[in-house]
């Protein structure tokens, strides 16, 4: 990224009595610098119940550059639910010091502290923590087009979700990740992770990200691409390739490669998880009675999705 590249917002921060800035909303984020003739339409109010206030805010922000304070890192999330950038494609260096732990209610984002020393008030009102953490949900930010979530608490703000996807209850998708096309989602996608076109994540399928113990490698997942029912890869999978059901494979798997001719001593030859990353038409396997994982070619077009479902 060399050139600047810019996302400019109207919207409403939430302010804690102790000036913690809790979350920011922006309902139209656009791309480009903020018109200098901008007129503000928002407008803020108290909340008493939560212990907050709500500002009217214009911000704009450089994609390239790390996010700067709360109001910037909740822009970059929106910008990403929003579908004006797509994952891994803006900087969210430091990104976890700009937001604060909150706890998400009903009513709105409050100070975790306040909740206890407010209960019977919050009871009162009908107001219940739903969460606690730095992450809202995606749904309470962004309604994304032409998708169905099952279970909106598992979808975070910052999820790039394309129309014609499907998160069923089991799904989960973090923020900086999500679908390049219509997808089936009923397992992990992690942070940083992309999925292709037609392609279908099995339910209780993980796919590794980047957030703790893991590499730099971030990994993807090409177009009309099957990962099997509690599946998980630690490698990027590229078009028309199927993981067999129950099968983990990483970087460091010892992979047969079953199309390929014996050697010399007539053993099979083997390699890395990692040299058959981002390769298109394979099937990853298991072979039943030796236990080794197996590479095999595959033809044709991989896997097809219901239309009906991801109309």
């Amino acid at each position: 990224m060399t050139d600047a590249r810019w996302i400019w917002a109207e919207g409403l921060r939430t302010v804690a009595h102790d000036e913690t800035v809790l979350d920011a909303l922006y309902p139209s984020p656009a791309a480009g610098r903020a018109p200098a003739d901008h007129t503000a339409t928002l407008t803020g109010r108290v909340d008493e119940r939560r212990g907050v206030r709500v500002e009217a805010i214009t911000v704009e922000i450089d994609l390239n550059t790390p996010p700067a304070s709360t109001e910037d890192a909740y822009l970059r999330l929106q910008a990403l639910s929003h579908l004006l950038v797509q994952p891994n494609e803006l900087n969210l260096d430091g990104i976890f010091g700009h937001l604060p732990n909150v706890a998400w209610t009903n009513a709105g984002p409050m100070l975790p502290a306040e909740v206890a020393a407010r209960r019977a008030e919050l009871q009162a009102a009908g107001i219940q923590v739903q969460g606690l953490d730095k992450f809202p949900r995606l749904t309470d930010y962004v309604l994304p087009t032409g998708v169905r979530i099952a279970d909106v608490s598992r979808v975070r703000l910052g999820a790039y979700l394309s129309p014609g996807t499907t998160v069923m209850h089991e799904g989960f998708v973090n923020f900086n990740a999500g679908t390049l096309g219509a997808s089936m989602v009923e397992g992990r996608i992690s942070q940083g992770v992309v999925v292709g076109d037609g392609s279908d994540i099995g339910g209780g399928a993980s796919i590794m990200g980047t957030l703790s113990g893991g590499g730099s490698h971030r990994v993807s997942i090409g177009e009309r691409t099957l990962l099997g029912a509690n599946a998980g890869i630690g490698i990027s999978l590229g078009d028309d390739c199927v993981v067999e059901a129950g099968l983990y494979v990483t970087a460091g798997s010892k992979i047969v490669l079953v199309d390929q001719p014996l050697q010399a001593d007539g053993s099979p030859v083997v390699v890395k998880g990692s040299e058959l990353s981002g390769k298109n038409g394979v099937l990853l396997r298991r072979n039943s009675l030796t236990g080794a994982i197996e590479a095999v070619a595959r033809q044709g077009v991989g896997v097809t999705l219901n239309e009906a479902l991801h109309a």
